[in-house]
Order: structure tokens, then C-alpha cells, then sequence
């Protein structure tokens, strides 16, 4: 059994009389230790997928279908009160501005101190000297002056080093990296993301990377699924899938890679644009969008079914093999 596993889950907003699906059947597993990473543009489900997982969909919208399962426990149907045991504790996110999880008003060392002391029975002086401690494992330095700054006081780098030892506090099974270097420049970048993947291998923490930047799922993660308008178009090793793509939007993703176009030379593109929820096109969503697309690919949804060793939801996936 995986440590946790999502079935068939589907995501609804009820607005002015319709109802908006914005997840349609995602389905994946994650286990005990595996860096799992989902890849789109921006409205393809990516975070909506992490905030069912979490149960932080507020009305309009509700988790309509399927099930999310965790260490056994069915978390889409648990408890409130039981639901924030587990979040935080047990599953950790981690969001991509810093500055909008933390509380300017409070000092970091307050923030953790609330954290901890919310999930563990703990005295004030066992708590600070937990974040102190997971301040310096995030490489920030002075973590003894720093458990007293406001997050205002620190750098960018340092804020997300400051959200990562937060979300490391109560030593969680699962992390989910929502966009996490997404406000920081190219050389914090790396070293956040090379932090990241140094705590989950040394820990055994599950990794679930949320990215418009597959290059980055590319050297970070073990499996990664491709997602877009909702669903999953594409599921699979990371490797396999960067090596040779299955479905015509993973190609377009990675021929949009400035790293694979010659110096100087105009950068490539996927013609058009992610469609909304309320317009989503018959058939294939991708289909307006795609160079291999014909009248079965407007006429039915394609499944997703298994390729060689992963799933693509695609009516000529045998044509990219």
C-alpha cells in the first residue's frame, strides 16, 4: 500500500447555477520516500490537486469525487478537528511566497513556537531550542538571532529556508512544494531546491513538487505527472518521460526549454492558450492547441491507459513513441 493514494478525485466550483470541474479523475500514488512531480501551466490543477490533499477547498468549491488516502486513513472524509491533526503534522506544505505564509507581525521564532506548541505538548524553552535547530539544519545562519527576527528582516532566500524549517518542525511524512522558488532568483533558487531534495533523502520524507518548470522535476524528482485543464495527460518515471514524451503538451513543455533551442534563436511555443474552466472545448482539451489533432480528438475524452510503463491520455500517443 502507498502512503498515500488519490482516486479518481474531482474538484467542483458551483458558480451562478453551473458547476466548474477544475480536477476530472486524477489519480496517483505516492510512497514512503518518492519525489513525485506535477508539471502544467498555470490553471492545469497543479495546486488545486495539493489543496484537496490538504483539505483547504473552502465553498464555492468541494471535493465532489474520488478519495484521498493517507497512511490507511480516508482524509476527505475525516473530521475537522481529526483533518488538523494530520495537516501540518503528518503532511506539510510548503507555499511559493514566503511572505504571504508568514505572519508579518510576529516573530519566526513566535511562528514555530505556535506551530509546535499547537501539535506537541512542549515547554517554551523545549520549543525554542526544536527551531533553533531547524533553522541551522536549513543552513541559515545565526539561528539564534534569527528565531527572533520579523520576516521582513530577512531576505527572500532566507524567508523560504524559514518556510521549509516550519514545515520540517514536527518531522512530516509528506512535504508539498507548491511552486517554492518561485519568487527567488536563479542562485537561491538552486539552493533551495537542492536543500529540499538533501532533507528528504537524509530524512526518508515524501516529496510532492508542485512547478510550471519541468527542467526542474527533471533533476529533482523520481515520477512526475503532466497535467492540464484538470486532468492528467501523462503519468510516469521522470526519466522515461523526459527522455522520450508521450503526449503532444509533455513535448511542447519540453521543446519550450530555452535550454533546447540554439543561442540566439527564437524560443519555442505551444500556439494558444490554457482553456478556462467554463470553456473547456469538446473532446480533448488540448486538441486546439495541438499539431497531431484530428476529428477523434474533438469527437471523445481520451482515457488514460497504460504505454510501455506509464499512462498517457492521449488517442495517438503511439505516434510520438
Amino acid at each position: 500500500m502507498a502512503l498515500l493514494e488519490v482516486r479518481d478525485l474531482e474538484v467542483e466550483f458551483a458558480m451562478r447555477g453551473a458547476r466548474l470541474k477544475a480536477l476530472r479523475g486524477v489519480s496517483f500514488d505516492l510512497d514512503a520516500g518518492d519525489r513525485l512531480g506535477i508539471v502544467g501551466e498555470s490553471g492545469a490543477g497543479k495546486s488545486m490537486a495539493a489543496y484537496a490533499i490538504l483539505n483547504l477547498i473552502s465553498e464555492p468549491g468541494r471535493i465532489s469525487a474520488g478519495s484521498i488516502a493517507f497512511d490507511g486513513r480516508v482524509l476527505n472524509t475525516l473530521p475537522a478537528e481529526e483533518m488538523r491533526k494530520v495537516r501540518g503534522d503528518r503532511i506539510a506544505m510548503i507555499f511559493q511566497d514566503p511572505m504571504m505564509t508568514l505572519n508579518p507581525v510576529l516573530t519566526v521564532g513566535a511562528q514555530m513556537v505556535e506551530c509546535l506548541k499547537t501539535h506537541r505538548t512542549i515547554s517554551d524553552g523545549e520549543a525554542r531550542a526544536l527551531s533553533v535547530q531547524k533553522l541551522r539544519e536549513v543552513a541559515i545562519p545565526s539561528p539564534d538571532a534569527r528565531f527572533d527576527s520579523y520576516p521582513h528582516e530577512l531576505s527572500g532566500g532566507l524567508r523560504q529556508r524559514v518556510v521549509i524549517a516550519i514545515a520540517l518542525l514536527l518531522d512530516p511524512a509528506v512535504i508539498i512544494a507548491d511552486e517554492p522558488t518561485t519568487a527567488l532568483d536563479v542562485t537561491i533558487q538552486a539552493e533551495i531546491m537542492g536543500l529540499m531534495l538533501d532533507l528528504c533523502e537524509t530524512r526518508g520524507v515524501s516529496l510532492i513538487l508542485i512547478t510550471h518548470d519541468i527542467a526542474v522535476v527533471s533533476e529533482t524528482t523520481q515520477r512526475m505527472l503532466v497535467m492540464y485543464a484538470g486532468r492528467v495527460v501523462e503519468q510516469g518515471e521522470t526519466r522515461g518521460i523526459i527522455a522520450r514524451p508521450s503526449h503532444p503538451y509533455t513535448r511542447g513543455l519540453l521543446q519550450a526549454l530555452p535550454q533546447r533551442n540554439k543561442p540566439g534563436a527564437e524560443l519555442n511555443q505551444i500556439p494558444g492558450s490554457m482553456p478556462t474552466l467554463a470553456e473547456l472545448p469538446p473532446g480533448c482539451a488540448f486538441h486546439p492547441r495541438c499539431a497531431y489533432a484530428d476529428d477523434t480528438c474533438s469527437g471523445g475524452v481520451p482515457a488514460l491507459r497504460t504505454l510501455g510503463k506509464r499512462l498517457v491520455a492521449c488517442h495517438h500517443a503511439e505516434r510520438l513513441k
